[in-house]
């Protein structure tokens, strides 16, 4: 990385650090729900880092893009991410409709579905790759350590239940299920193709806004 995307790249982990500890925080006081819900999964909590990934999903793009490390083609740029979706929504249905009373094989396809498009993807845009698998790293570990102090030490959190559905299971049992497959696997997913796409978007519309601001210019010319 140069100095400028490293600097970037810093701010990103310590803000998404930031978030991630003020949603534990604000669950273990019992703060709103509608900001921190502690139910499993806690769903529709407005406090939570997955909101960051298009956040800095653009601004990795732009930066990359200025400093001329864009993507060779914004056609195959968009459209290897969306492939990559795709192919995990489809294998995600699969296991449903394969494994309907087994959410612990539809979580194992899921997270086996998620690599493979994690590793598809790259072809999309090799350099913003590279930043946002970085950053799924950066931001995905500290969830495992916390989900792990919650699950072991019995917080009331969204980080240590299980959905109701799963069978009973020891705590490193739910550690494994819950915590390190999906974290690893799943989210990383979501932040490398999520954050592709949304990077893709973000410098084909400025390159659009330039384009149409040149024409502009040379027409009034």
């Amino acid at each position: 990385m140069n100095p400028a995307l490293r600097r970037l790249f810093v701010v990103a982990t310590v803000v998404t650090l930031a978030v991630t500890l003020l949603r534990l925080a604000g669950e273990l006081a019992r703060w709103s729900p509608a900001l921190f819900n502690r139910a499993a999964g806690g769903p529709g909590a407005l406090v939570g880092i997955v909101w960051l990934i298009p956040v800095f999903g653009v601004l990795f793009a732009l930066r990359l893009a200025k400093d001329g490390e864009g993507p060779p083609s914004l056609g195959k740029a968009f459209g290897w991410p969306v492939l990559a979706f795709l192919v995990n929504l489809a294998l995600g249905f699969a296991s449903l409709m394969l494994f309907p009373k087994s959410p612990l094989a539809q979580l194992a396809v899921f997270g086996v579905a998620s690599w493979i498009a994690i590793v598809r993807a790259r072809s999309a845009w090799p350099a913003l790759w590279r930043v946002l698998f970085a950053y799924g790293l950066a931001a995905r570990i500290p969830v495992v350590v916390i989900m792990f102090l919650a699950i072991f030490l019995g917080w009331d959190s969204h980080y240590a239940k299980p959905r109701p559905d799963f069978p009973p299971m020891g705590p490193w049992g739910l550690f494994g299920w819950t915590a390190v497959l999906p974290q690893m696997s799943l989210w990383i997913f979501l932040t490398v193709v999520g954050g592709i796409l949304f990077g893709v978007m973000a410098v084909g519309l400025r390159r659009l806004v330039r384009g149409s601001a040149k024409a502009s210019l040379t027409s009034a010319a």
